[in-house]
């Protein structure tokens, strides 16, 4: 009797402790949680660049998924096991991303999506900075949708620290720019350790007296229901349309987590995707999403995404497109090629495309 009720005693400490820790965690999630305010001025320049009409500037978006989701990962939360890449792996992953930026830094416009700046994730490596300081001859900024002292899951093995966001990086100097929260809430608690969506708006002058209103985005890629992804994608509607009808020249880019309306792609020697796939459900932006000239601008040769349930095989990894560009009419497209890199450094390839101001 006396050993059972010391059994219960050890088990009813600690359980104690446990509720006592899960507690004191979301306790501290609440006091610490991050909430953006709807609009938050990020910067306005005292020198602005003022662009010229009829010109063909070039474009890349990218998620580099913070170096730490190469060829050799699955993750753990699209329905694979592994958490964070070995640091050597990630070293390497950030140098690569890098270099090939670096390689192509007479692009006009950059636009990073999942960079981090301290999170355990990428070994507290301020990806952000480094790349600024990398990029010479570009102006850069950035806009958090992550900010979390610490995320329990999974309970084996915790992300910990997350500190991360969207970059935009661009060789003129804007009027202003802008981080725009999206709507979409998961909840308590699990809203308190999870992203806060955004997408960041860089506004330039144009010699006509119009504006460029150039846009970073990613939008939510964990929505079972569909009804954040629907009510991102009307945020960004009624915003765009907008800018439009004023006469302004729109461009958006970034991972939608969506693929195109009226999806064909032509891939050769890679698998393609569409619908669940794991834990990540690829849904497709409607046909009738944007009426008019607008036009969507992607490589339907070449996947830009690849799932991550188990590392990369180029036979049988089921791989699409979800990494893409949306136009203005009164924009002309001129040309578009991803870049296929194996998906070698990123879960993600980089886009790059020219577009003429009409």
């Amino acid at each position: 009797m006396k050993t059972l009720k010391k059994i219960l005693k050890i088990f009813l400490g600690i359980l104690i402790i446990l509720v006592l820790g899960f507690t004191g965690l979301i306790l501290y999630a609440i006091v610490s949680d991050y909430k953006p305010d709807e609009t938050e001025l990020l910067s306005r320049p005292d020198n602005p660049s003022v662009l010229k009409d009829s010109s063909v500037y070039s474009l890349l978006t990218w998620n580099i998924g913070y170096a730490g989701l190469d060829k050799g990962m699955d993750f753990f939360k699209d329905g694979g096991t592994k958490v964070i890449t070995p640091e050597d792996n990630f070293r390497e992953n950030n140098s690569a991303i890098t270099d090939f930026l670096m390689n192509n830094n007479t692009v006009d416009f950059i636009l990073i999506q999942e960079i981090d700046r301290k999170s355990k994730r990428s070994y507290h490596t301020d990806q952000f900075q480094e790349l600024s300081e990398k990029l010479t001859g570009h102006v850069s900024f950035f806009a958090k949708n992550y900010d979390v002292f610490f995320v329990p899951v999974p309970p084996s093995d915790p992300m910990g620290k997350v500190e991360s966001g969207i970059a935009t990086y661009s060789k003129y100097t804007p009027v202003s720019s802008t981080r725009y929260s999206l709507p979409g809430d998961f909840g308590f608690p699990t809203q308190l350790f999870y992203l806060d969506r955004c997408f960041m708006v860089s506004r330039y002058s144009i010699e006509n007296g119009k504006e460029l209103v150039l846009i970073n985005t990613h939008n939510e890629a964990f929505d079972e229901g569909g009804n954040i992804r629907e009510a991102q994608m009307e945020s960004l509607k009624k915003f765009v349309l907008n800018e439009y009808s004023s006469g302004n020249y729109v461009i958006i880019g970034g991972d939608w987590n969506q693929y195109p309306p009226d999806f064909k792609p032509d891939f050769s020697g890679n698998k393609v995707f569409t619908g669940k796939f794991g834990n990540f459900n690829l849904t497709g932006i409607e046909s009738d999403y944007m009426t008019g000239a607008w036009k969507w601008i992607y490589d339907r040769t070449t996947p830009t995404v690849r799932t991550l349930t188990a590392a990369y095989d180029p036979v049988s990894t089921p791989t699409s497109i979800c990494d893409i560009f949306l136009i203005s009419p009164n924009l002309e497209s001129v040309s578009v090629k991803c870049q296929h890199l194996g998906f070698t450094n990123s879960d993600h390839n980089p886009v790059i495309i020219q577009v003429r101001l009409e």
